[in-house]
């Protein structure tokens, strides 16, 4: 605690800062297709991208807390599919002073926001492993936007059920 007052004269009370430690990355599933290989490498139109994105979190009994990151990726043209890829990429978490509600969110945004450059990276080298030029990059994905319309889902179906 400290003797400095806050400014409408109350002390202030030293909290100590919010913590997430990243103690493991590993891939815990991976897919790669190329079934029209080596036919789909020569594209004449732009495929069309369809992106699956998933997050997953589940504490364990020592404490620590395993975060997944899915990413299903299916690329195709008219002439029929080019790629399909499958990721589960995640990551082993150690959270310290973060309010109980704040745990979830952490969770299933910061977590995943810190593991997808490198799920990215892992699917842009697949791409191009697998023949493809230029590799195929991912956008960047607002992860907190993805929590708050899956909350909104739980909630809908939470209501519909009740119904």
């Amino acid at each position: 605690m400290t003797d400095t007052p806050a400014p409408n004269g109350a002390p202030l009370i030293d909290t100590p800062p919010a913590q997430m430690q990243v103690l493991a990355q590993f891939i815990r599933d991976f897919s790669f297709e190329n079934p029209r290989a080596p036919n789909s490498l020569r594209m004449e139109s732009r495929p069309e991208v369809d992106l699956g994105v998933e997050m997953s979190a589940k504490g364990r009994p020592d404490s620590l807390f395993e975060v997944d990151v899915k990413l299903t990726v299916k690329a195709t043209t008219p002439d029929g599919p080019m790629f399909a890829i499958e990721l589960v990429y995640g990551g082993l978490f150690q959270l310290g002073n973060i309010p109980e509600q704040m745990i979830e969110p952490t969770l299933l945004v910061e977590c995943p926001r810190y593991l997808f450059p490198f799920a990215r990276r892992i699917i842009a080298d697949a791409t191009a492993d697998g023949g493809f030029s230029p590799p195929f990059f991912l956008d960047p994905i607002d992860f907190g936007s993805l929590y708050l319309q899956q909350k909104a889902n739980i909630q809908v179906q939470q209501t519909a059920g009740q119904a």
